[in-house]
Formats: C-alpha cells, sequence, structure tokens
C-alpha cells in the first residue's frame, strides 16, 4: 500500500440518518476509485464498510468502520458511521479523526433526526461540511424538496454546486455549477461521468444556480466581490480557490446529488472531496488536555517534523487478530515497529505490524504520516480515546465527551459456563463501544448492562451469543428505591443482656430529623460529660448505619436524615463497642416508627425528539406515566418534549416509544432526583416487600 503525506490525505466522515444511502454510496466511491473490484449492495451483506455479522444481518451499520479510496493523486479515508439513535455516538467518535463531514440526506426523506444530530457534532469540532443528496433514483424522490429541507435545517449557507440531469429511475447525471459542464452516467456502469454540455432544459436553471452560488462566494472575500463588482463574474480559478475557501472557513455548505446504488455522481464527489475539502495538514494546531505532557506545549501542529503522536479513535476486537486500535497520527511520522508510551495510561507500547483499514482488512504500511490514520493490533493497554507519543515529549488529547446511557436491563447468565464467560466478554465488547456499562447495584445486588436503547443492548446480547458463546437472559431492573423521613424523633435505644459473667449493655438517646434531598446522613455527637465514652460513640453511629443500610418499610436504604447523639449510659464492665452498636440499631428502629417514613423514587429528566404529528399522543402517554412535561420545543417539523418522570414507568419506554411514533421518535434520559412515591405506589411496593419476606421466611423454614 503506498504511502501518502499529510497535504495528500482528506479523512472524512460520512454521517446521516439511517439508511439514508451512507454505506452503498461510499462503496459507489470504492468502486468508482478501483479500491473494490465489484460495485456491491448494502442488501445483499457485499459492501466494504458493513462487515460485521449484526450489521450485516439488521442491514443497517452499527459500527463505524475505516476504508479508503485512491483518487488522483490523494488518498481519502471515509469513516462510516450509523445513523440510527442508539449508535450514532459512533459518529461522535470519528470527530476528532477527520477534518470533513460528508452528510448523507436522503432524497425522499430529506433531513431527519440522526442527520440533524452528527450535524451538531460536526458543529461541535468546527469541521467542513459537505450535502449530498443520496439516493436520488428512488421514486418520490426531489432534489428541490431535499434542498429546501436541508436549508431549513441547516440555514441559506446550504446551496447547490450541482443540480441533478433527470429524476427518479430517469436520474442520469449531475450539472456541475462551478465549471458549468454536465457529467452523464450509465445507470450502474463505472461511475466515471462522461463530460458534456449543459442539456438545452437545464441551461437557464443552471444559470441562475451558477450567479447564486458565484455572489455566495464573493461575499466573503473582499478581492472576489470587487471581480464580482467589476466584471458581473469570477474567474474560473479564483472561483474554484473562492470556493475551497468558502468550504473550509464553513461559510458555505455545498450541495451535491448521488445515487449509489446507479453510481451516479461517485466520481464528482470523490473529485469535489479532493478539491474543496481540507488536507489533513491544514487542520488547526491540535490542542492538548490541559496541564498535560509535563509542562510540553498545549498544542501540537499536524506536522511531520513535530514529535510523533496519535490518538486512538476506536476499538474493534477481532476473533482471529485480537484487539485492533484505530489511531489517528496528529504529529510526526509514526514507524512501523515504533516503541511509544501511552501517556493516558503511563505505560509502554510496541506498534509491530502498522496497517492501514479496509474495512475488515489490514494493509500493511512501513510508515504513516502526520495527519493520516492507521491502525495496529495487540496493543497491551491501550483502548478507545488513549493518547500514544513520545515518552521525551509528551501529550495528552482530550477524549470525546458523551451522554449517560438511557436505558438499563439486568443480565443474567443462563447457566453456570454462561456466568464463567460473561465478565469477558462484555470487558471485551465494552472495549469496542464507549457507550457500553456493566456493574453491580449494590442496592439490588444485579448486575446492571446499560445502553443507548434496548437495540443497543439487543445487539450487545446478540455479539455476546455469537463472538463469545455466552447466553444470558435480560429483565428489567429494580428499580433503586430509597426511604426517608418527614418527621422528628426523639428516642432511646437500649441493650441490656445478662448471660452469667459479662453481659451487654449500651444505652444511647438521639434525635432524628430529615435532612434536604440529597444530604444523605449526618451524625452530630453531643455527648457531654461522659454519659458515653468516646470510644464506644463510633459504634452507636456503625449501628445508625447498618440499619440505615437495611431499610424500614421496605427494605431499602433510608437517605437525607440526621442523627443527633445527645445522651445515654453505659457500665463499666458490661459495656462494649457491640453493645452500643445495638443499642444504635435499636434507637434508628424506634426513630424510624415516630418520624414518619416515606419512600423515594428516582425521577428521570427525560428529552423526546419525535415528528409533529405524535406530540398529542406521546404527551398523553407521559402523563399516563405521572410524567411532568417542563417544556416543548418545534425545530423543522420535529417536537422535542422535555420531562421529569419516575424510573420505574420508563423500564420499557424505548418499545412503546417506538410503538407509538412507527420508529420515528428518539428519547434519552438522565437520572435528576429523587421525590417522594404518592401513597398508592408506596402501599403496592411495601406490600410486594413484605410478600416477597414472607416467601423467603417459608423457604428458609
Amino acid at each position: 500500500m503506498k504511502v501518502y503525506e499529510g497535504a495528500n490525505v482528506r479523512n472524512v466522515a460520512v454521517v446521516g440518518h439511517g439508511h439514508a444511502g451512507k454505506t452503498q454510496m461510499i462503496y459507489a466511491m470504492l468502486y468508482t476509485a478501483g479500491a473494490t473490484p465489484k460495485l456491491g449492495r448494502v442488501d445483499d451483506g457485499s459492501t466494504t464498510t458493513d462487515f460485521y455479522e449484526e450489521a450485516i444481518a439488521r442491514q443497517m451499520t452499527i459500527s463505524s468502520a475505516v476504508a479508503l479510496a485512491e483518487w488522483k493523486g490523494t488518498k481519502i479515508n471515509f469513516i462510516d458511521t450509523p445513523g440510527f439513535n442508539m449508535f450514532v455516538h459512533e459518529a461522535k467518535m470519528a470527530m476528532p479523526a477527520v477534518e470533513g463531514v460528508v452528510v448523507a440526506v436522503d432524497g425522499v426523506g430529506g433531513v431527519e433526526v440522526v442527520t440533524e444530530k452528527t450535524w451538531q457534532y460536526a458543529e461541535e469540532y468546527n469541521l467542513p461540511r459537505v450535502i449530498v443528496g443520496s439516493r436520488m433514483d428512488r421514486e418520490r424522490a426531489d432534489a428541490e424538496r431535499m434542498l429546501e429541507s436541508a436549508a431549513a435545517a441547516f440555514g441559506r449557507t446550504a446551496i447547490p454546486v450541482q443540480l441533478p440531469i433527470g429524476s427518479e429511475k430517469n436520474l442520469s447525471g449531475v450539472v456541475d455549477l462551478v465549471r458549468m459542464k454536465a457529467f452523464t452516467y450509465e445507470m450502474g456502469g463505472n461511475g466515471q461521468g462522461k463530460e458534456g454540455e449543459i442539456p438545452a432544459n437545464l441551461k437557464d436553471a443552471a444559470q441562475s444556480a451558477h450567479e447564486k452560488l458565484v455572489e455566495l462566494i464573493a461575499e466573503g472575500d473582499d478581492a472576489l466581490m470587487e471581480e464580482f463588482f467589476d466584471k458581473g463574474t469570477i474567474g474560473e480559478e479564483h472561483l474554484l480557490a473562492g470556493l475551497r475557501k468558502a468550504v473550509e472557513a464553513r461559510r458555505i455548505y455545498p450541495v451535491l446529488y448521488t445515487s449509489g446504488l446507479g453510481n451516479i455522481g461517485a466520481d464528482r464527489l470523490l473529485q469535489f472531496i479532493a478539491d474543496y475539502l481540507p488536507a489533513a495538514t491544514r487542520r488547526p494546531p491540535v490542542e492538548a488536555l490541559p496541564g498535560s505532557g509535563n509542562g510540553a506545549p498545549q498544542v501540537r501542529k499536524v506536522a511531520d517534523n513535530e514529535p510523533v503522536s496519535a490518538f486512538v479513535f476506536k476499538t474493534l476486537n477481532d476473533p482471529f487478530a485480537g484487539r485492533i486500535s484505530y489511531f489517528k497520527v496528529y504529529s510526526g511520522v509514526l514507524k512501523n515497529d515504533a516503541a511509544l508510551q501511552n501517556i493516558t495510561r503511563s505505560s509502554p507500547e510496541k506498534l509491530a505490524h502498522v496497517s492501514v483499514m479496509q474495512g475488515k482488512n489490514m494493509a500493511p504500511v512501513n510508515e504513516i504520516h502526520a495527519g493520516d490514520l492507521g491502525a495496529v493490533a495487540k496493543l497491551r493497554d491501550t483502548l478507545t480515546g488513549d493518547t500514544l507519543g513520545d515518552k521525551a515529549s509528551p501529550i495528552q488529547y482530550p477524549q470525546v465527551k458523551l451522554p449517560e446511557p438511557a436505558i438499563t436491563f439486568a443480565i443474567e447468565p443462563k447457566t453456570r459456563a454462561d456466568e464463567d464467560k460473561l465478565s469477558n466478554g462484555i470487558a471485551k465488547l465494552r472495549e469496542e463501544d464507549a457507550m457500553l456499562r456493566f456493574f453491580r447495584d449494590e442496592q439490588t445486588k444485579e448486575f446492571l448492562i446499560a445502553g443507548t436503547g434496548q437495540q443497543h443492548i439487543e445487539v450487545t446480547v446478540s455479539k455476546l451469543k455469537k463472538r463469545f458463546h455466552t447466553e444470558v437472559n435480560l429483565k428489567a431492573p429494580k428499580v433503586p428505591y430509597r426511604e426517608t423521613i418527614r418527621g422528628r424523633a426523639d428516642v432511646q435505644g437500649r441493650h441490656k443482656k445478662q448471660t452469667g459473667g459479662h453481659g451487654q449493655f449500651g444505652d444511647c438517646r438521639i434525635k432524628m430529623e430529615p435532612l434536604p434531598r440529597g444530604g444523605n446522613f449526618e451524625f452530630v455527637n453531643e455527648i457531654f460529660g461522659g454519659a458515653i465514652p468516646r470510644n464506644f460513640i463510633p459504634a452507636v453511629e456503625k449501628g445508625i448505619v447498618e440499619a440505615a443500610q437495611r431499610g424500614f418499610l421496605a427494605g431499602y436504604p433510608v437517605v437525607d436524615f440526621k442523627v443527633v447523639l445527645y445522651d445515654g449510659s453505659y457500665h463499666d464492665v458490661d459495656s462494649n463497642e457491640l453493645s452500643f452498636k445495638t443499642a444504635g440499631r435499636i434507637a434508628f428502629k424506634k426513630a424510624m416508627e415516630q418520624a414518619k417514613p416515606t419512600l423515594l423514587e428516582p425521577i428521570m429528566k427525560v428529552a423526546i425528539e419525535i415528528p409533529d404529528e405524535f406530540a398529542g399522543a406521546v404527551m398523553g402517554d407521559l402523563n399516563g406515566r405521572r410524567g411532568r412535561i417542563q417544556g416543548m420545543d418545534n425545530k423543522a417539523g420535529k417536537t422535542v418534549i422535555k420531562a421529569l418522570v419516575p424510573m420505574a414507568e420508563m423500564l420499557t419506554y424505548g418499545v412503546d416509544l417506538t410503538s407509538m411514533t412507527q420508529g420515528r421518535g428518539s428519547f434519552n434520559m438522565e437520572m435528576d432526583h429523587y421525590d417522594i412515591v404518592p401513597a398508592q405506589q408506596q402501599e403496592k411496593i411495601i406490600e410486594n416487600y413484605k410478600k416477597s419476606r414472607g416467601e423467603e421466611t417459608a423457604e428458609e423454614e
């Protein structure tokens, strides 16, 4: 594989809503550039970047993948990213590795939820964007409607640099509005457009669109504006340079048109990326984490003559090659067999067999220049988000900030053999997927798996079965209720036991009162005059804390209360730590009886994005879930509902929302606060607890 310098490299993330044609578009470009021998199809699982079993089975991209095309002296690295809300975090993870973004907008559906979300990711990283009307050969595909959708979502600087020739199944080519030439294709051909004159029926529309484009390019450049006023137009050479500057400065978001399946416009898109998106070395100096590098510079230029550094943006666990780390070389030239330092984890790494990726295939190279992407297998400690570099010139790059997972399931291995393999399988999947969580709830004692949605968790379970031969059951997790108090109490806890010889004696007096929500527990010692020896006071506190963990009403931890220990008594011989610990437990139980105990439940902050027509149904459903609507926003045909809803009512919400919105709704939620459970629900929870305790007691007997 040929090695390229950064000036001849373009790194591009291809983003957009699910089923917008991203993967097929990339495959058409790879085929047109000669990187693959045939034009594969997503439908038959033969595309380069959808090589995961789950992706092929579901005909959807579930994890980002890298492929490259060599086009007229330029190397273009494509990162194909998922377009479904459950997996869209993969698109954000790709942003630090690229200098440009191709936004696929479906020719029929226009801009959809995830398109807007990935646009925001690109905005966050200040990346130039190219908008591509994809699948323009489909029935009801409409270039004008698609353009209106893009302009409404992204602003009027989303402007065509092409016009399609023909429409739907009669799509036959595109008009280049910069050079004012037409390119026509054979449907499903080799992707090389035949250059010619603009068809007569499009000449007026092309001229009008060309003039608007010229005017917009000139607006941001004084020299071009002067030329435009003098001559009424801009010469082609100046126009090309002006467009390049405008795209790089994000003043213009050019709009092109393609058909991936028909392989129409792929060569023009390749050429546009090579001509107008920034070279890898055009990236501004990369900022490091504050204070990283032991006093080293806080930025690093993307240049070969800088000390070597690389950022790992993706990890894949391959059953044959092991852990594969995908990285972006930010500075220096990374040589094969280089000995580098993992700056994030302070551990040495040997990079043997450095490669570039073509889908799932690794092509070995001797070196990778600043700005280019590469991969290496079997690094010892390195994971996604880590920085590799020269130990003598350390620098650490910031990791991508992701939201917290939206949904949690309890997970149980089906057999003892599955139990033995579960932790290892989950650990490897977590290396690949930054949004996956696996932990044990200390309160409920359940193992929990958390992700972005039900489909995300189902895909994880499927991977566990296929790749690690581990089968599990999923069920809704127990809600982590809490208990608290609403009143005050003043009680005595007295423990006296005489068994012959030394007995047990502990006596304490406490006051209990509620704390504000989130106050947890506060213990105040107001013992004066030695009523209780100082060495026994921690035992009283320990007895109260242990009793609070076991709960009073329904077995849930008691929180947000204050205990003041103000008096007591002791016996010179019979008093000990155990006696006062027991006295503390007794005092706690007595105080809970007086202090108006109540149950608390977790309340989730929920944001739901849906098409406008489903807003009424979704709001009605939220009311039925005891939800409190906090506000609504409208944007481009979408409604965003913000609400506070009890966790107990949200355990199956992903499935229910899919059903209510025909799969077009998405949501995320995060823990907000605890609040008191209504009396009717409290009675049910306490009754179920007593029933389960009765069953447990019967089993023990």
